[in-house]
């Protein structure tokens, strides 16, 4: 089963909301809104186009798709082929145009580059302020529909498809859903109705839910009172991914490392516990979770195990943690010598394979990395008895034999054995 527990959580991404002087008491549009009429004559600044600048005045009466985009998108520029593909499909009918609120500069750097060199076809509205306005939102992509000069809908870019723009174009219903983008800030789906109550204050709350919520990213968020976290969200993610996760925030707690290593999985069937590739190479919609969990600040230093407990009962799994005798790599000290005490540097922590570079840190810190390299089989486990801080350089790791060389050089050594070990296990209910 792939893990996809260690790739960064995300492609959840944010764009800076930028006003307009000469639209400051413009309100954001909502479907069925008439666009104002000086968008369709105002000078828009372009790139990869003959001018500098352009005009919508001679697309007001077409199907006009506003493409919002930032150069650090990768959902974006995956989709910039399939944009170009419709633009040439439908000709004169529609008019697909990107919008960014990078600057120039940037964009026609990226543009120059060899990743950006694929995407040259794509015309871009450059520095933008003025749709940024009338269609705010908090991620991209984000596809804003103009129709007949209204608002048409608010879509993600995974619903612009030949499909729904023939139901568009053919005035038939329209199969999209429209999309209103949703911050991590609140409890996920809590209606504003709760904060008018004023004599109502939030003691628990908990939503579980199958099916993507296309108001929102791939990611996670947490609830804080000043560093004290009482509450965690995940949007969009697979039971594996948000069951990881929160076995590795109680095994920090408990100071041990966690990786999938440290992962049974004792189900019949695994393939919907994880992520689910359709044919385009995304992620099947119905296979992802959104989960949230919020405890009383009393509680608080008990949320993941709570946040474990609930979604056990509900899921269709069953999630423990519990001792395993299993086979693992002991991390030991070979001499009486002290190779590793820090020489008293800056704190700092760089592992970025094939090398490490520890300083002023800990051998958690250190056995935490090497139980991320895919090329160990077996959980690292700490025996050393060392408390204090360490420096310690390790040069190209590879594999086993590699990592014991680097090792060495510290009277270190990575001894096979089995251990009575704290292990999450998953079954079938």
């Amino acid at each position: 089963m792939k893990n996809i527990f260690y790739r960064g959580l995300l492609s959840l991404v944010f764009t800076l909301m930028l006003s307009l002087p000469a639209f400051s008491q413009q309100k954001k549009l909502k479907p069925g809104d008439a666009v104002p009429s000086s968008v369709w004559t105002i000078p828009l600044e372009v790139v990869n186009h003959p001018e500098k600048t352009l005009n919508l005045s001679t697309d007001k009466n077409k199907l006009i798709l506003l493409d919002f985009w930032n150069t650090w998108c990768s959902a974006c520029l995956k989709g910039f082929p399939k944009m170009e593909e419709l633009q040439k499909k439908f000709g004169d009918k529609i008019k697909i145009l990107a919008v960014s609120n990078q600057d120039r500069t940037t964009l026609e750097k990226f543009f120059a580059t060899k990743n950006g060199q694929r995407f040259k076809g794509m015309i871009s509205v450059t520095g933008d302020k003025l749709f940024h306005e009338l269609f705010p939102h908090k991620g991209v992509p984000y596809i804003v529909w103009i129709k007949d000069g209204k608002l048409l809908n608010t879509t993600d870019g995974a619903q612009v498809s030949e499909k729904t723009i023939n139901e568009i174009l053919g005035g038939e219903g329209s199969s999209l859903q429209t999309v209103v983008q949703i911050g991590r800030e609140r409890p996920l789906m809590l209606s504003e109705d709760f904060d008018r109550e004023k004599s109502l204050s939030m003691v628990n709350y908990s939503v579980f839910a199958k099916g993507r919520i296309r108001g929102m990213g791939f990611g996670s968020g947490f609830h804080r009172e000043g560093k004290v976290i009482y509450g965690r969200q995940f949007t969009n993610l697979s039971l594996l991914e948000i069951f990881s996760t929160i076995a590795d925030e109680i095994f920090q707690k408990q100071k041990e490392s966690f990786s999938e290593k440290r992962r049974i999985i004792e189900v019949k069937n695994p393939v919907p516990l994880d992520y689910i590739k359709n044919a385009e190479g995304g992620v099947e919609d119905h296979n992802l979770y959104s989960y949230e969990y919020i405890v009383p600040l009393a509680k608080a230093d008990s949320l993941y195990p709570l946040m474990l407990k609930n979604l056990s009962e509900f899921a269709n799994y069953s999630t423990k943690i519990e001792k395993r005798r299993v086979k693992c790599l002991v991390l030991k000290r070979t001499s009486a010598v002290d190779k590793l005490k820090t020489k008293g540097s800056e704190m700092s922590f760089l592992f970025s394979l094939p090398k490490t570079d520890v300083q002023n840190t800990s051998v958690y810190a250190l056995v935490n990395s090497l139980n991320a390299i895919p090329s160990v089989p077996l959980p690292i486990i700490d025996e050393t008895g060392y408390t204090g801080n360490i420096d310690l350089k390790m040069g190209v790791i590879s594999d086993i034999a590699s990592i014991r060389k680097e090792l060495s050089k510290y009277d270190l050594n990575l001894v096979e054995a089995e251990r009575e070990l704290n292990m999450f296990v998953i079954k079938d209910k």
